[in-house]
């Protein structure tokens, strides 16, 4: 009795066989293997990093993923998502996929999808493909709508050096 069942059928190389094509077991084994990973790592998003209220930055933030605001930042940010805290203030450029403001922002805001919540206060000039603003909210800019806001190639133009020259 050298050989029971349970040590045949657990370790050995049949374990492994009979995991991938039996349905009970195969849940559990793929999800562990390197080649799944690397197929499924785009998929699950990261959190998003929080910059807490007593946190200030000066410098630019630039990122793929997702950024919440709660502190102050002197500088611009680049997200994939932005959310802006109500105890948040950014004193430069905002560039996102989607920007959601609660606090406040000094400076120009690009993203696809701009939402001004009741309690923002943006003091700068909007470029969105579309844009929400709530009841309450105060914005002193002016709002351009842009196929493609995210852009700063469009931005260049607009102050345009001719009307200097002519003046």
């Amino acid at each position: 009795m050298m050989f029971s069942k349970s040590k045949i059928n657990e370790p050995g190389p049949k374990a492994a066989d009979a995991a991938k094509p039996a349905a009970p077991d195969a849940p559990a084994m793929p999800a562990a293997k390197p080649s799944d990973f690397k197929a499924s790592a785009p998929k699950p998003k990261p959190p998003a990093s929080v910059l807490s209220a007593d946190l200030h930055i000066t410098g630019n933030l630039k990122t793929t993923g997702d950024i919440q605001v709660e502190g102050t930042v002197e500088g611009d940010i680049r997200a994939h998502l932005l959310t802006v805290g109500e105890t948040a203030t950014i004193k430069g450029e905002v560039i996102a996929d989607d920007v959601v403001v609660n606090g406040r922002v000094v400076g120009r805001v690009r993203g696809l999808k701009v939402r001004l919540t009741s309690t923002a206060r943006v003091e700068g000039d909007i470029i969105h493909k579309t844009i929400a603003i709530e009841s309450g909210a105060h914005f002193e800019g002016s709002v351009q709508r842009q196929d493609d806001p995210l852009s700063t190639k469009g931005a260049a133009p607009k102050p345009a050096a001719p009307q200097d020259g002519n003046a």
